[in-house]
């Protein structure tokens, strides 16, 4: 994941250089492929992460924003709009809305196992180049910038790690089926290829055909392009199992399947919208149209895990102060309930974005990652008594792995 540094401190104030930003990331479980200078700009570079599978929030800006907040002692910064900070273009819909936009959109959702929330907005738009600016950022992270519409759209997706996608209204129409395709129905993708569909993969779907493969790839029917004018614009939760078996069976892979089948935060799709349709009328490319569809709970509730404070000590092998313990995990984003009983716990409210996150382990290798792996004690394990099969003696002491006396 390549992060710009200047955009990432527009999130949070980075108090070292930069090549200590990369060296304090590395310590916390983000290994550094590259730092690449930006040229012009001898205060800013391109640090190129790698993120592991069990990481998916910190395949954006502000996922790693929020681990150098954590890091510095920092307040970490929203995006304006995306998170109920400043106006938004979108007055927020009300949770599991069914109702359309009026005169403009009906969504179905066929299949919410497969999809528990899925939000649009009607959009008129006029297509065009980018900004400057917005072509940079997309360009030194990576991507290919192609119209003010379709970059907007990529630029919150490396923003907040949620994917979107935009659908022409002239070849769409009024109605959205999310739905699984027919056995062997077609569609031709963006990428020009003519794919055959099963019928158990998900697709976002008009009154007659499939327009997408949900999670995947749009269709090249409803591409954006000059000519489009109004624009349905999406923005949902995929399951990610059913993401990543279609993936592997059409061999397509997207940085939105990517993101989709690791898992992203299901409460981020609505909020997302919101900055995605912020940023299109920020830049001029477009206005909103009022109201918002939402289907499936778009606030699903938080996992609860029991973290004991007794039970970090003897994991670790050491005392960390409560305290501590406190403020790393509500500086990453949990929410601490106390509890009583056995030396006193807290229930942990677990956000939507860390999903590696299900047992009190994984609580306790937050603490030591954040605490910092160096102040661990280093011990080694005991001897073990076994049996040296002799008569005269009929036991022994020795190591694992060593040679039996």
């Amino acid at each position: 994941m390549k992060i710009l540094v200047s955009w990432l401190k527009e999130y949070v104030d980075v108090p070292v250089p930069i090549e200590q930003l990369a060296k304090d990331l590395t310590m916390r479980g983000f290994e550094v492929a590259s730092v690449e200078p930006v040229e012009g700009r001898a205060d800013d570079a391109v640090i190129d992460f790698e993120i592991t599978a069990n990481r998916p929030d910190c395949l954006s800006v502000m996922g790693m924003a929020r681990e150098a907040a954590v890091k510095y002692d920092r307040s970490l910064r929203s995006p304006v709009g995306a998170f109920g900070l400043g106006p938004s273009a979108v007055e927020p819909p009300a949770p599991g809305a069914r109702n359309p936009v009026p005169g403009a959109l009906r969504v179905t959702v066929e299949r919410p196992d497969l999809c528990p929330v899925y939000c649009a907005a009607v959009v008129d738009v006029t297509v065009g180049p980018s900004p400057a600016w917005l072509v940079e950022r997309l360009t030194l992270s990576g991507v290919r910038a192609i119209n003010n519409i379709v970059d907007v759209t990529n630029y919150v997706l490396l923003e907040l790690n949620q994917p979107l996608h935009a659908f022409d209204v002239d070849t769409l129409g009024s109605q959205i089926v999310v739905r699984t395709a027919t056995a062997g129905e077609a569609l031709t993708t963006l990428d020009g290829v003519s794919r055959t569909l099963a019928d158990d993969m998900l697709v976002i779907a008009d009154a007659t055909r499939a327009q997408a493969v949900a999670g995947v790839m749009g269709g090249g029917a409803t591409e954006i392009g000059a000519t489009t004018t109004t624009i349905v614009l999406e923005s949902a939760y995929f399951e990610p199992t059913q993401v990543r078996r279609t993936r592997r069976r059409l061999h397509l892979s997207t940085e939105a399947s990517y993101r989709f089948e690791r898992g992203i935060d299901p409460s981020m799709p609505v909020r997302a919208l919101q900055r995605a349709i912020e940023l299109i009328t920020q830049i001029g490319a477009g206005t909103a149209r009022p109201g918002t569809v939402v289907v499936g709970e778009a606030s699903p509730a938080l996992r609860t895990v029991r973290l004991r404070w007794a039970r970090i000590a003897r994991v670790l092998g050491m005392e960390v102060p409560v305290e501590e313990v406190a403020q790393i995990l509500t500086s990453l984003g949990f929410h601490l309930r106390p509890v009583g009983g056995d030396g006193g716990a807290w229930d942990v409210a677990v956000p939507g974005w860390r999903g590696d996150v299900t047992r009190e382990e994984d609580l306790i290798e937050e603490v030591a990652r954040c605490a910092g792996y160096d102040r661990l004690p280093v011990t080694f394990p005991a001897p073990r008594r076994a049996s040296c099969g002799t008569r005269e003696s009929a036991t022994c002491w020795w190591a694992p792995g060593s040679p039996r006396p």
